[in-house]
């Protein structure tokens, strides 16, 4: 396992590198659990109906949790997005990408799931991500 985070990416050695995420990790420590974020502000408030800027949205709220526990977008395991649009979300992938690493820097060893899904809690959402994170003791 390696710092910061003490986690592995888990690749068997005959499968093709997967792009943007881990097929698997394996990490020691403290865990922590962030909730479903959405696209709103500290404030429950949408300021965009944007995909895009849902996504940035949706990714500062879960950042700004993982601070909370001493964490950063390096410690995190898992990651499940829930869509409401495949076809969006795929035509924008770059923009996806994009913001990704803006917000959340160059951190791809996460194993990651993207859901579509018929709707979400809040009527405006079109993203909803839900971390898991690992912080070493």
């Amino acid at each position: 396992m390696t710092s910061p985070s003490l986690k592995q990416v888990l690749q068997p050695a005959d499968w093709a590198k997967p792009k943007g995420y881990a097929n698997g990790v394996a990490a020691q420590g403290r865990l922590v659990f962030v909730a479903g974020q959405i696209g709103w502000n500290g404030q429950c408030q949408f300021e965009s109906d944007d995909f895009i800027d849902q996504v940035r949205q949706t990714l500062l709220n879960v950042r700004a949790v993982l601070a909370e526990a001493g964490a950063t977008p390096a410690h995190m395991t898992r990651m499940t997005w829930y869509l409401l649009d495949k076809q969006e979300y795929q035509a924008r992938g770059r923009e996806v990408g994009q913001v990704y690493r803006e917000v959340m820097g160059a951190e791809y060893g996460v194993a990651m799931a993207a859901v579509v899904v018929a709707g979400l809690m809040e009527d405006r959402a079109k993203v909803e991500i839900e971390v898991t994170a690992v912080v070493p003791h």
